[in-house]
């Protein structure tokens, strides 16, 4: 049995996450902002964004996935820097705090895998994308930073999605005819399930990805490679 940490592991993606973990057999601690029960996981309430509670992670991490993400899609002229410092908090920083307040912990294992999480929108010019796609810019960055720093003990990888089923896009998938103009964007002709991400996230934190390091894997439906 592996131990793994999601951040934001109760919703969308980071609770596909979770639950596939936990299928696997694993140990899974969650940490999110309010008390949700996953059976078979552990959930600590915590902010990555603020002091984070250490005192019941294991003493070792055999890898850590940050989920926490934000979709703030206005004009450039209407983002004020309130929403982009916000939108860097929440993809950015709380990564970063995260990955420094539990790096000794993933230190202590033979091999551990990080995963973080950008976006199809850093790679591919979309409207209305610009505070988004500047945050998850830099997770990009710090993906690859982190893996060259980090080796040959800790792996770190991105995944790098389109537009997926989930709570946090709602809005955006409130109709049939929303969901399927979405759709019709991507070569494949359909937007991402939740699962579609976790299942490409327990593979990264995985034996079989053990050479698979500094990478930004997109699961986009073919939109940032493919035009038809």
């Amino acid at each position: 049995m592996k131990q793994f940490l999601v951040v934001g592991g109760t919703s969308g993606i980071g609770l596909a996450v979770t639950q596939a973990l936990v299928r696997q057999g694993q140990y899974v601690q969650v940490w999110a902002r309010n008390f949700e029960e996953i059976e078979g996981a552990q959930m600590v309430v915590n902010d990555a964004e603020g002091e984070l509670d250490l005192s019941l992670l294991p003493d070792a991490l055999d890898g850590v996935v940050y989920c926490p993400g934000s979709i703030n899609l206005k004009p450039f002229h209407r983002l004020t820097s309130e929403d982009f410092a916000r939108d860097w908090q929440i993809n950015f920083m709380g990564a970063v705090n995260c990955l420094q307040a539990v790096l000794p912990r993933l230190k202590k294992v033979e091999l551990a895998s990080v995963v973080l999480f950008s976006t199809v929108a850093v790679g591919v010019g979309i409207p209305f994308h610009a505070s988004i796609a500047g945050a998850k810019g830099a997770i990009e960055g710090l993906t690859r930073s982190l893996a060259a720093e980090w080796a040959p003990k800790i792996r770190v990888n991105a995944i790098a999605p389109s537009l997926t089923q989930t709570p946090l896009a709602a809005k955006l998938l409130s109709s049939e005819e929303k969901i399927e103009a979405a759709a019709k964007r991507h070569p494949l002709q359909t937007i991402g399930a939740a699962g579609d991400i976790a299942a490409l996230t327990a593979f990264l934190l995985g034996d079989d990805a053990r050479w698979i390091t500094g990478q930004v894997l997109h699961a986009d439906g073919g939109m940032s490679s493919v035009k038809i």
